[in-house]
């Protein structure tokens, strides 16, 4: 029988970068030490830990009865069991009765230079007649929407939007093809999909609803299809099913105001699929609370972020890491 080898570790680096004193004293985080005792706390007592860490940090309609119930032998992990929140809520309505809605919320500018800014009250008016648009379309708690966008702001807001209403969401990377669609569509039961007419990749042009046309021929869950038009909007549209999407929102009757979804803390708040490299895209679902708490803590701790910072993320909201740190994560 041959010895087992552990890892080899050929580097020698041994230097270490402090933080400015500067840094230190602004930051969330002050010391090591100070992690340190954070951490312990979390370990020693992690109901008392996230309770305190979930009452600060999050707008509740309702409190929890439990903070935490698992088993990892079964397995199963459940958050804050009988708590009631909004994750839309906790991005946008908290922000708006106060100075902080002037600010900016989302910064974007295109490939080709184009720039938007939107404050939390404009992304926050966006995201309530979205949401309306979606009901109108029949969507409500529980139902599947597929996004398949490329880096818009429409993305960020077709989103948020699916979370104020309760609708689950399932972005689709807009790098992906018709068949990756169709894998991903059928297996979440989709009934509404939001694409373009055509994304920038690369430099070059992508044509996103084309590529939609040929999955929709094998996903007949899928019975309305809103366009935002993002270049010439010349393509196919196909009467009965396919919309703009800024006819929608102009539409007469489309409200300023949505109600929000109570939901509860383990309800789904969007399934996100993996790559598929090492066989059929596996559906990961993250539930309300449990992402939204993770999302806004390790935000704040981990890049430092204060409200007076600009935060850009180079990830793709296709990918996990898009959506909670460009989305839900500084939003929070």
């Amino acid at each position: 029988m041959s010895e087992k080898k552990g890892i080899e570790v050929l580097s020698t680096e041994k230097r270490t970068f402090p933080p400015s004193k500067a840094f230190s004293e602004k930051a969330h985080i002050k010391s090591m030490a100070e992690y340190e005792k954070l951490y312990k706390q979390s370990v020693d007592d992690p109901d008392k830990f996230w309770a305190e860490q979930a009452e600060k940090n999050l707008t509740w309609y309702k409190k929890w009865d439990k903070v935490l119930d698992y088993d990892f032998h079964k397995p199963y992990i459940k958050w804050f069991q009988g708590g009631k929140l909004n994750a839309s809520v906790q991005c946008l309505d908290r922000h708006v009765n106060n100075a902080t809605r002037n600010k900016a919320a989302l910064i974007w500018e295109s490939d080709g230079g184009e720039y938007k800014t939107f404050t939390y009250q404009q992304l926050y008016m966006e995201v309530n007649r979205f949401a309306n648009v979606l009901k109108k379309k029949g969507i409500k708690k529980g139902d599947r929407v597929t996004i398949y966008l490329p880096m818009i702001p429409e993305l960020a807001i077709s989103m948020l939007a699916c979370a104020r209403i309760g609708a689950i969401h399932s972005i689709i990377f807009g790098g992906f093809s018709a068949k990756s669609m169709i894998d991903r569509i059928q297996d979440c039961q989709s009934s509404l999909l939001i694409t373009a007419d055509e994304g920038m990749r690369g430099g070059k042009f992508v044509g996103l609803k084309s590529n939609a046309d040929e999955a929709l021929n094998e996903c007949p869950t899928i019975k309305n299809v809103i366009v935002v038009k993002r270049a010439t909007g010349k393509m196919p549209m196909e009467p009965g099913r396919d919309t703009w999407w800024h006819d929608e929102v102009n539409a007469p009757g489309i409200g300023l105001y949505c109600e929000p979804e109570q939901m509860d803390a383990e309800d789904p708040l969007f399934i996100l699929y993996t790559s598929g490299s090492t066989g059929k895209p596996k559906g990961v679902l993250h539930t309300t609370a449990g992402y939204m708490l993770y999302t806004n803590i390790s935000f704040r701790y981990i890049f430092d972020y204060h409200d007076e910072d600009i935060h850009f993320c180079t990830a793709d909201i296709g990918w996990v890491t898009g959506h909670s740190y460009i989305v839900y994560g500084p939003l929070s």
